[in-house]
């Protein structure tokens, strides 16, 4: 998405995301990402063989597991094939969800392998994939440890008994910058959109992120939003692109463009931007919005194209990691 296309071109286009991303109608309400229960106020590509023909292969998204700089390893992950014997593969090729299960819906809909045994969708898309029949139920006897969860996360509404989807991590949508050119930190919209920060600003691609801390910021209390409000918040991004300020919409690739020094301030991903703290010193910190940010979860999911003995190794490695 270019900056020097007109106002209306941007609007129109930037609606027809929305619009395919997030229901006018049920807006933010039960995803997982901005219900009420869910809610902060103010404060590559797979492998082509697995099961048992092959390695355990799971697709996640990047900055999201321990990692060995020198090595170029995951410690956890070795250390958790070591103890069972079970080779695996680790892809980090979760960008943005609606991408991602772009890539492997049609191999789903055929019922062919896609190229992963575990994946990781957030909360409301893992509630798509239930919907749509994609899904394996665990075997609970595999995966003692599920009852570890917290009991914030034991029932949400797309798998009440947990039988088909388990949280890997927790994410709070909110503020990213670079440290050198924000002194004083972001913690409004206002100071997202300070000077310094013109046509060196990305928002993430998720809607439900971005357009929900635009809404808080306008007031708007996200559990119950009208379609007029909604389309407020859509207008002001749109404006805020036409209008130079904002440089990309992206999924997980802000993190290069903060690194780059192509952006110096995100609405982003608090994991994202404490790995990217710890990696470089202090460079870049993230916070809350003061109106109030998101917070959801990614979830271990087993698609139904996983062979009997991928299943049976993926519930392993879930009931290692909990």
């Amino acid at each position: 998405m270019t900056t020097n296309n007109s106002h209306e071109e941007i609007q129109s286009t930037l609606k027809d995301i929305v619009s395919a991303k997030v229901s006018r109608r049920g807006v933010f309400a039960g995803i997982g990402g901005l219900s009420a229960a869910a809610l902060l106020a103010s404060c590559g590509s797979g492998g082509s063989s697995g099961g048992e023909n092959g390695a355990l292969r799971w697709g996640n998204w990047p900055l999201y597991l321990d990692f060995d700089e020198k090595t170029k390893k995951y410690p956890t992950l070795e250390a958790f094939s070591k103890k069972f014997g079970i080779e695996t593969k680790y892809f980090e090729d979760y960008n943005d969800n609606d991408e991602f299960f772009g890539k492997v819906q049609a191999q789903l809909k055929l019922k062919k392998d896609i190229g992963y045994d575990v994946v990781t969708p957030t909360d409301w898309m893992a509630a798509r994939w239930i919907r749509l029949g994609y899904t394996q139920k665990f075997d609970s006897a595999n995966i003692p440890n599920a009852s570890n969860i917290l009991d914030t996360l034991a029932s949400p509404s797309y798998d009440p008994k947990r039988e088909q989807t388990l949280t890997w991590q927790g994410i709070m949508g909110g503020f990213g910058w670079n440290t050198a050119k924000n002194p004083k930190g972001v913690r409004t919209l206002e100071d997202l959109f300070s000077p310094q920060n013109k046509g060196k600003i990305v928002v993430l691609s998720e809607m439900r992120d971005t357009i929900g801390i635009i809404l808080q910021a306008q007031g708007v209390d996200i559990t119950k939003v009208t379609e007029d409000q909604f389309m407020n918040a859509v207008d002001f991004m749109a404006g805020k692109i036409s209008d130079g300020w904002i440089r990309g919409v992206k999924g997980n690739e802000y993190a290069e463009d903060l690194t780059s020094g192509d952006a110096t301030a995100v609405i982003g991903w608090s994991g994202d931007m404490f790995i990217l703290a710890s990696e470089n010193e202090g460079k870049f910190d993230f916070t809350i919005p003061e109106s109030g940010g998101t917070i959801s979860g990614d979830n271990f999911v087993i698609p139904y194209t996983a062979t009997a003995e991928a299943k049976k190794n993926a519930e392993k490695m879930i009931n290692y990691y909990y």
